[in-house]
């Protein structure tokens, strides 16, 4: 008679258990790279303009000129 197979199988069960955790990790590395999250502060800055539109770009300042007669 041969060998018994519980050492095969158990070094199959072995690998399968190896695999999914290496597949798991690359995952998780994959979705550290794609995060968006917690991006610089200006780019979550929003200003609003001087007609309350919402905007980008921080807008120029207004100047008027207060002359008074």
């Amino acid at each position: 008679m041969g060998r018994s197979q519980n050492t095969f199988m158990k070094k199959q069960r072995e690998k399968k258990k190896a695999m999914k955790k290496k597949e798991k990790f690359e995952k998780k590395m994959e979705r550290k790279e794609d995060n968006n999250k917690g991006g610089s502060l200006d780019d979550m800055i929003a200003w609003v303009d001087e007609f309350g539109n919402i905007v980008d770009e921080k807008p120029e300042p207004v100047v008027e000129d207060k002359k008074k007669n």
